[in-house]
């Protein structure tokens, strides 16, 4: 599918860059059988948020909702922390113009991220995820086939993405699991190409995230599960005690919206 470039806006600040600056995935990490073990199933691509790495996020998935599942996990474009540099905090600048709270990464893989800056807000934010999509929907034509059935999964950032990847390309995805996500708010014109195919084929959509999030506010995570809820058919969990995190009530809902789909056999 080809995607109509947007014009790169303003100068980052966080990461170096312009928000919508063109991005490609390089860094991809394989399930068994390098995603090939179960093909009657869909492909679950796997997208981290900001400071983690696509190690990280396979672990999780792995271990905790769908051990038996076919999957990629993709590592975002944008470098915070390459194994061999210095801690980004470390350097004055960087830890005066950030917002986002500190992560000490795994040594060896490093910390990623998909956007600019942790929560992008307005046409920051579209721009970012619009491409950011773009890469990742780029990615999935180039090496999955197109007879297999794909579906996002990701946390924060990559919660954001796995919905966008919905208005981007709604036809190449089967479903979509947002944990802890946030919704672009499509004021920048192309940046949201799909939707009016998105709420026709309404798509499942699961939505979770916690009452006491301190990274995406209340209001983002309200007109997210507005926007679900007009366009696609939405599997909602809110959890009373969960912070920008994910808890074992929703790794259970999740894996029980994974078998009432189709997607996966529930076996632990």
């Amino acid at each position: 599918m080809n995607h109509t470039p947007l014009e790169p806006g303003r100068k980052a600040i966080a990461v170096s860059g312009h928000y919508g600056d063109e991005l490609r995935v390089s860094e991809a990490l394989f399930s068994r059988g390098r995603g090939l073990n179960n093909p009657r199933r869909p492909l679950f691509v796997l997208l981290h948020g900001w400071g983690s790495n696509e190690e990280d996020i396979a672990e999780f998935f792995g271990n905790y909702v769908s051990p038996h599942s076919d999957y990629v996990s993709l590592r975002a474009p944008l470098t915070l922390l390459d194994p061999n540099d210095m801690d980004p905090f470390d350097d004055p600048d960087f830890a005066a113009c950030s917002t986002a709270p500190r992560y000490v990464p795994a040594p060896v893989t490093g910390a990623y991220t998909w956007f600019h800056e942790a929560v992008p807000s307005g046409e920051d934010l579209d721009r970012d995820i619009y491409a950011a999509a773009v890469a990742i929907d780029n990615w999935v034509a180039d090496f999955i086939p197109e007879e297999r059935e794909v579906v996002p999964f990701g946390f924060s950032q990559g919660g954001a993405l796995a919905v966008h990847l919905m208005r981007l390309n709604p036809h190449r995805y089967k479903a979509a699991a947002c944990l802890s996500g946030f919704l672009a708010p499509g004021i920048v014109e192309g940046s949201h190409p799909g939707d009016a195919t998105f709420q026709m084929l309404s798509p499942s959509v699961f939505y979770g995230y916690g009452l006491k999030d301190d990274m995406i506010p209340r209001f983002e995570s309200n007109s997210l599960a507005a926007f679900l809820e007009e366009y696609s058919f939405l599997k909602l969990c809110e959890y009373r005690t969960l912070d920008h995190a994910v808890s074992l009530d929703e790794c259970n809902d999740l894996r029980q919206w994974l078998m009432d789909i189709g997607a996966s056999s529930g076996v632990m």
